[in-house]
This record gives structure tokens, sequence and C-alpha cells, in this order.
């Protein structure tokens, strides 16, 4: 697939999704410690939720049959959640709180603020009919159903989901373990003087934080120097000891730009220069059986391309059954007057204008400039070969949604 040719991002997207090697290896972490894990089995539910039918409001439980008329009826029990009721007597009411198991006999709640009371009996205020106020046995989920399926990634909300099924240690893939290479020889660590002609390596905090925000494990950390030979034997290296390896720099047509040629030279090279702005020097390959990413070296190019292209292709090694967002369609608060042969991500956050909610730009878009995506909270995308007025709807994804 690598070519002089651009190629659309989403047959790269496409390309790497396909290439992607699923991690294979699992582990078992308590329940408390899986937030953000990717499930690597199905599970199924043991038991209905709710395991009986229950009150779904502070009230009294009542036979529906029992309310004709304005007839006070006796309160001949009470159920607070956690005990187990008798049954109601007929022509009676029972004192039931939120998540209190159904007495039998008992077909209706009504909420306390829909009665009077009056010593020992009840007055209904509000009518009432069969079922009122209750939540079924099984209402949530029902015994033998799919509660969650292989490949989910683990939000509060599963989490929850694995509880109220009884689930207290799950069954997770390993975390992806990602080597991080960073090329030049200009880079120098932050907290160390710069000296001439060098800049500080931001692009290793970018990927780092990035990859943690991911759930990935990063196993190795380095800079490479600028020769085929320290290029070629680190990335064996790095191979050796990961399940991906992600570089910054190194990837377009410069004499110092090693990684493209390393792995062109391994016989590995199957994607390079997307048709991406920004980003268009992104190569893709393996060294053996380890894939390569090789990101463009500009900071804002490294970030966008990590989002956009990086992103669906780690969650596809990570097991993960939903690879890529949605976005949503609001109005562009800029204009784009000259169409490029590239899809362009413009760092850009929501806003309210003259007519209600729009999505601004950042006015400085350059590949090297890493403030405009601390500005903004997420990326607007202008399609090949369009322009764009004020008003005309856009593709907006937030940070949030791309590191999902």
């Amino acid at each position: 697939m690598a070519s002089s040719e651009l190629t659309p991002v989403d047959d790269a997207i496409n390309h790497l999704v396909g290439q992607a090697r699923p991690v294979a290896r699992t582990e078992t972490v308590a329940l408390v410690d899986s937030l953000d894990r990717v499930l690597a089995t199905d599970y199924r539910v043991p038991e209905d939720v709710p395991p009986a039918d229950n009150s779904a409001v502070d009230g009294y439980a009542v036979r529906a049959r029992d309310l004709a008329g304005e007839t006070p009826l006796p309160v001949s029990g009470r159920v607070a959640a956690g005990e187990a009721p008798g049954a109601l007597e007929p022509g009676t009411a029972v004192r039931i709180f939120t998540g209190s198991e159904i007495p039998s006999g008992a077909d209706s709640v009504i909420m306390q603020e829909r009665v009077s009371v009056s010593g020992d009996s009840i007055t209904v205020n509000a009518p009432v009919s069969e079922g009122q106020n209750i939540r079924r046995r099984g209402q949530d989920l029902a015994r033998g159903e799919l509660a969650l399926a292989a490949g989910t990634r683990i939000r509060p909300q599963e989490m929850g989901l694995l509880g109220s099924i009884g689930v207290a240690d799950v069954t997770v893939y390993a975390k992806l373990k990602v080597a991080i290479l960073t090329t030049g020889d200009e880079l120098v660590d932050p907290g160390q003087p710069l000296g001439p002609g060098q800049i500080y390596n931001s692009n290793r905090y970018t990927m780092l934080g990035l990859l943690a925000k991911a759930g990935c494990a990063v196993v190795l950390c380095e800079t490479l120097k600028d020769t085929r030979e320290a290029t070629r034997s680190t990335l064996e290296r790095a191979a050796a000891e990961a399940d991906l390896i992600i570089t910054s720099g190194g990837v377009s047509v410069g004499e110092e730009d090693h990684v493209r040629a390393v792995l062109e030279e391994a016989g590995g090279l199957s994607l390079w220069r997307m048709a991406m702005k920004p980003g268009k020097p992104l190569a893709f390959g393996s060294i053996g059986d380890t894939p390569v990413l090789g990101l463009p070296g500009n900071p804002a190019s490294v970030l966008v391309t990590f989002l956009v292209v990086g992103m669906p292709l780690i969650r596809a090694c990570q097991g993960r059954t939903a690879i890529s967002g949605h976005g949503e369609q609001m109005p562009a608060g800029f204009s784009i007057e000259k169409p490029s042969v590239r899809r362009e991500y413009v760092r850009a956050r929501k806003g309210i204008g003259d007519e209600g909610p729009v999505v601004h730009a950042s006015p400085n878009q350059s590949s090297g400039v890493l403030s405009s995506a601390c500005w903004a909270d997420g990326l607007a995308v202008v399609p090949e070969n369009a322009t764009l007025a004020l008003g005309d709807p856009v593709t907006y994804y937030s940070f949030a949604e791309l590191l999902e």
C-alpha cells in the first residue's frame, strides 16, 4: 500500500485496523481496579436483576382493587429495604420504602405524597393503577442474558453493571505494551539547558499522556540517535519488548529521516504519506511481527495523527469492539476559502455565536504550534476538496471522544 501517492485518511485507518494484532494475554483484576480495561470474555446474567419485584418509591403497598371510594386502609405492616416481606392482608396497606421487596398479594405502590395518614390508617388521594411504582423482577437484566460482551471497554457504568450481577473479579485483556521512540539529535530533555540548534522534547510527553489516557503500558521510552544503525537496532530491541511501537519524526524525505528508511529496508513499510493536514508524513509498517506507527515530528501533527489514526489502531490492538467515534454536527464559526486535497483537522472549541452554539477555530493552525491544542477542546473536520463558509455544518470531535 506504500507509494508516493497520498493515502486517504479513511483508507489509512482501515489499513491499520486491518493489520492490528489484538493482544491475546489476559489477566484477572478486582472489579474496583477494572476501570478503562477491556473485557476479555462475555459476561452473562446469573440471576434476574432485580431478583424480585421492588418498590420504586417510598410509600404504601396495596391491592388496587381495595381502593374503591375513599375508605381508609389500615396499615398492617412495614417493609424496609433488605427485609423479607410477608404477605399483604387483603383490605390493608403495608408501609414500604424505595428498593424494598413487594409483599405477595400487593400489586401497586402509592407514593407517600399521595396519601393522608391518620393514626394507623391511610386515605388515598390520587388514582391508583395496577403495577404502579413497581420495578419488576428482571426489569434490568434477565437470567441468561448477555450483560456485557468481550471487547467492551469498562467505564464506571460497566463497573456498576458488573457489580449488579455479582461479579467481584473481572477477566480483562492485558494492557497493550507500547514503546515510544522520539527522533532527532536536536532534542533535549526538559530541565536541561538548551544549546545552539536544540529544542525540548515535547513529543515524548504528549505521547506519554496520550498512552496513559488510552490505557496502555509504556515499556520503552527513548530518543533515537540520527543514524541508520542506531535506528535499526533500537527498533529491533523495541520490537522484542512491545506489542506496538510508536515513533515521532524520521518518516519524511530528509537525509536524517531514518525510521521510514529502516521500515522500507526491512520490507515492512505498508503505508506512507496521508492526505491529512496536519500529518501528511505518516508511516506504518512492522519490524518482525511488531507493528510500527511512525508519526510526523511536528508537535501538533503528533497529537492530531495519534488521535485520528493512532487511537483506532490502539483500540483494535486492545481487542476493543468500538473502534471509532461519531462526532457531532455543529455550525462552523470559521471559514475555509481554499480547498485542499488533504482532509484538514482543525484545532477548535465550542462556543456561542450570534445564533447559538458554533465551533470556533484557533487562529494558528501551524503543525508546529501546540499551544492551539491547549486552547482547543477538540478537532473540527474539513473534508477533502471542500470550502467552508460561516454557519456551514462541520463535524466536530471532542478530545474526550477521540481518547475514549
